[in-house]
């Protein structure tokens, strides 16, 4: 029990160096760009989520050690909070373009790092793999906010579109069966990132924007569309998860 106890102590410590570095984050961010409280209160309140959320779930994990790509997550989901505070601030005053890109840029180059990391230290886990899952969505979902401000609500359909599966599986539970690796939905996936990163940094005409988000939104459809038509085709064939471990319909690669 001592030992558990060790263990679990440990793990708790892991989320709140986490959190404390995502609080320091937050702090430079406000003294180089002058962060209004709309800014300040969202990456609290994402940093605070982040720790009560992995908290939790390493409670109820059998993981004994955090692990070396765990880190390289909570590295990036550090980055992502700073990029959800200057997108929240982007709302209240003229958004430093330059520093969102830069932080989602390194989010962006780090995702697939933690899923290396894991394999070559054969420390892969359910929990890894969903924690780097839903960092990823959550990356999207704050860039699509932020492009949407630019070119229309319509771009809450890209970042929106893994939640309402997941909204949706609750009710159709022959959603929650699991997907055959898929080459092109993980290249799908990938794009996301890039396709918003690249419409927000405004480097190309508006209507170039425009063609990109275009092409990342109708590649998303078309992944969705095409994986949810095969869960359909073989509902009776495969037996449903619980809702509770439903996955992404563009799963992480790690």
């Amino acid at each position: 029990m001592a030992l558990n106890n060790t263990y679990d102590a440990r793990l708790q410590q892991e989320t709140a160096v986490g959190a404390a570095v995502q609080i320091l984050l937050l702090a430079l961010l406000g003294s180089a760009i002058g962060m209004g409280p709309v800014g300040w209160l969202t990456g609290l309140a994402f940093a605070f989520a982040t720790w009560a959320v992995l908290s939790r779930a390493l409670y109820r994990s059998p993981l004994r050690s955090f692990g070396p790509a765990n880190r390289v997550t909570l590295g990036r989901a550090t980055l992502v909070g700073g990029v959800t505070a200057l997108v929240a601030d982007s709302f209240e005053s003229a958004p430093p373009v330059t520093l969102l890109v830069a932080l989602t840029a390194v989010a962006l180059l780090l995702d697939g790092v933690d899923g290396k990391v894991a394999r070559r230290t054969g420390t892969s886990s359910a929990l890894g793999a969903r924690f780097d899952m839903e960092v990823d969505a959550f990356l999207i979902l704050v860039l699509s906010v932020y492009v949407s401000a630019q070119l229309g609500p319509w771009v809450l359909l890209i970042g929106g579109m893994r939640y309402a599966f997941v909204a949706a599986a609750r009710l159709a539970p022959w959603l929650t069966a699991p997907l055959p690796p898929s080459f092109a939905r993980k290249t799908v996936a990938a794009i996301q990132g890039v396709c918003l990163l690249v419409a927000g940094a405004e480097l190309l005409p508006a209507p170039a924007n425009l063609a990109v988000v275009l092409l990342a939104l109708g590649s998303l459809v078309w992944s969705f569309g095409r994986d949810v038509l095969w869960l359909r085709r073989n509902a009776r064939a495969v037996r449903p998860a619980p809702a509770r471990r439903v996955r992404e319909l563009v799963p992480s690669g790690r």
